[in-house]
């Protein structure tokens, strides 16, 4: 990525025009760029008490992460696929929702936005609170039924414990289930008119869209990712186990 060599004499806001990922680097140390647009990289930095340095490092840290392909992951056992899902559900609950709640809350739009703010005030916490209780569901419920089913294969499960999965819904039923609510974003999308603005919006409001499409796209992969190939690994372990069990039970 190619960093201004001015870019600590340069303000905020151009700054963030330029680069609309420095936001989320700038709130990762602390500072809503919302609040010092007009402010240069280097004064707001000695406000802070933050080495200007270690924001470049940070943006320059950002920019070059890749995440791996479908393909990638796909390789990868199953235990794999499911920290890396964990990951992700960290990085959204600690990094990225926080983010844009400070957004959120915090920008202070012109006249003709304020209808629209006021909206998102009311819907994003709502979304935000569905979405972690969706997060906290899942690792609690299937995550957890996979590690279950592990253990089972590992042979360290009691066998009058194990059989109790004959008696849970099929991780084929909750695949069916997880599907029909992948679109959680719905409601935003529809209260920004697919975040639709006018050429004259403000940049604090731009960039606010720019993450929430960013969020959405994610949440899209995010979702995928499970249904392609979370689920399946799971739906043919569970049912490799349900084959193993019925053969010990059968040869007792």
């Amino acid at each position: 990525m190619s960093i201004p060599q001015n870019i600590f004499q340069k303000s905020i806001g151009d700054l963030v025009e330029e680069n609309h990922v420095l936001a989320a680097v700038l709130y990762y140390f602390g500072i809503s760029f919302f609040k010092f647009e007009q402010e240069s990289l280097a004064k707001v930095c000695q406000q802070f008490k933050i080495n200007p340095n270690q924001v470049v490092e940070e943006l320059e840290s950002w920019a070059s992460s890749k995440e791996p392909s479908e393909e990638e992951l796909f390789l990868h056992p199953i235990e794999v696929l499911v920290e890396y899902l964990k990951k992700k559900h960290r990085v959204f609950v600690r990094q990225e929702l926080p983010f844009l709640s400070n957004m959120v809350s915090g920008i202070n739009a012109p006249e003709g936005f304020k209808g629209l703010m006021e909206d998102l005030r009311l819907m994003f916490p709502l979304f935000v609170d569905d979405f972690i209780h969706h997060i906290h569901e899942e690792e609690n419920t299937l995550f957890e039924r996979i590690q279950f089913l592990q253990s089972i294969e590992k042979g360290d499960v009691p066998l009058q414990e194990a059989v109790g999965i004959f008696a849970q819904n099929s991780i084929l039923e909750d695949a069916a289930e997880h599907e029909a609510h992948d679109d959680e974003m719905e409601g935003i999308r529809k209260l920004t008119n697919d975040y639709l603005l006018p050429s004259d919006a403000p940049m604090a409001i731009r960039i606010l869209y720019m993450e929430l499409q960013k969020l959405e796209k994610e949440l899209v992969i995010h979702a995928k990712i499970e249904n392609d190939l979370l689920f399946p690994k799971a739906v043919t372990l569970e049912n490799d186990i349900k084959k193993l069990i019925s053969k010990i039970i059968q040869s007792n």
